[in-house]
This record gives structure tokens, C-alpha cells and sequence, in this order.
């Protein structure tokens, strides 16, 4: 049994409003993230697929990761997709303190800003550890914190890759944020459930959107 589940609790969400868990809405609407990128020829790949549905998505990049491949984190912008943070390093929140983990967020929004310039501050905390006092701080910055409605669980070992396809579209509704990842990691999974649940939601009429 699974300590984080697949589906968010309401009672998590209740506990954290100042969070972005799912977009209410009525609309036929489904937001894709993609964690830990860019990542070689995996991103590529995925933003490939995304395209052949005219789908976008928010890519919480690293920003470790964006100096090491700013070629390809130009390929995110070029498709139109958004760019949210997921810290310099990849550290976790309940690890870390409060001033650590701030420098780490304003260093990746740094390397981002070189390349990107706007306002639409987005957040996501790696492993979706977060201090209270951290959220807070960030909030304080305008930030947004997004979490997610449903974890595919790509990266996880035990989980196959017919298993991650059903978490999401078992699970994922109109306004769902949905966390996949375009890292080494999570590739196989990710790669064989991505493009079947564009398919299915879009013989259902839905639409992917971008936040």
C-alpha cells in the first residue's frame, strides 16, 4: 500500500487551500505537468507527443537542469508550453531550512529569468515537500504553489507502466493536475502512458491546457 496516494485527499487539500491542487471548473480541461527536466531526447520525445494533440502542458524544470541543457529548455518556450520551478537542486523542503530552501528556489528562478522573462511565478516542491513557513515565504513572493489532483506514480520501480496509465486515467477528471516526469527515471513508464491517455481523453472530448 502506497503512503501518498494516487488521488489526493480532499482532506490535504482542505489543509493547504493556499495551494493549487486541481482548476474547478466545468469545462472538459486537463493539466499535464512534467517534473524534473529538461531532460535529453526525453523531453524532446515528450514534447513531441504533446504537439501531435495540440497539447500543452507546465514543465517544472530544475534549474541545475536548465544549465545543463538550455538548448532544450528553449525547446519547451519555442511549443508554447509554461515553465514552472522546482528548485535549483532538487532538495526537500522538510529537510531543509526555511532560508536553504528559499536561496535554492531564487536560484533556479534566476537561471529561468535568463531565458524567460514574466511575471507568472509558478511553484512546485520537489517530492512535494514543503514547510508551512516555506509555503508562506514563497507565497509572500508570488509564487503559486502547485501541487496535483493525481500522481501517475512514472517514476516508482514496483509501479508498470500498464499500472501508471491506469492511476491517471482511472482517476483524473475535468480541472485534474496531473504530475508526470521528463527524467531518466520515470522514462518508461512515462513513455508508455503518456500518449495513451492524450488518446483517451481526447476521444472523450477533452482538452489539455497549460496553467
Amino acid at each position: 500500500m502506497k503512503i501518498v496516494p494516487i488521488k489526493t485527499p480532499l482532506v490535504a487539500k482542505k489543509m493547504f487551500p493556499n495551494y493549487v491542487w486541481n482548476i474547478s471548473t466545468s469545462e472538459n480541461v486537463i493539466y499535464l505537468t512534467f517534473d524534473d527536466g529538461p531532460t535529453p531526447e526525453i523531453t524532446s520525445w515528450t514534447l513531441d507527443i504533446l504537439q501531435q494533440y495540440n497539447a500543452k502542458a507546465t514543465f517544472f524544470c530544475i534549474g541545475g537542469n536548465i544549465e545543463k541543457h538550455p538548448d532544450i529548455f528553449q525547446q519547451i518556450l519555442d511549443k508554447g508550453h509554461t515553465i514552472g520551478n522546482h528548485t535549483q537542486n532538487h532538495i526537500k523542503g522538510w529537510t531543509s531550512k526555511t532560508k536553504t530552501y528559499l536561496n535554492d528556489v531564487l536560484s533556479a528562478q534566476e537561471v529561468i529569468n535568463k531565458l524567460l522573462i514574466n511575471d507568472h511565478l509558478l511553484f512546485r516542491p520537489p517530492y512535494g515537500q514543503i514547510k508551512p513557513k516555506q509555503g508562506k515565504k514563497l507565497i509572500g513572493l508570488n509564487y503559486k504553489i502547485v501541487m496535483w489532483d493525481v500522481l501517475s506514480f512514472d517514476w516508482d520501480k514496483t509501479v508498470s507502466k500498464e499500472e501508471c496509465l491506469n492511476n491517471v486515467i482511472s482517476t483524473a477528471k475535468q480541472g485534474s493536475i496531473i504530475v508526470f516526469h521528463d527524467s531518466i527515471k520515470a522514462s518508461k513508464n512515462m513513455q508508455f502512458a503518456l500518449p495513451k491517455v492524450l488518446e483517451y481523453f481526447n476521444n472523450k472530448g477533452y482538452t489539455f491546457k497549460s496553467l
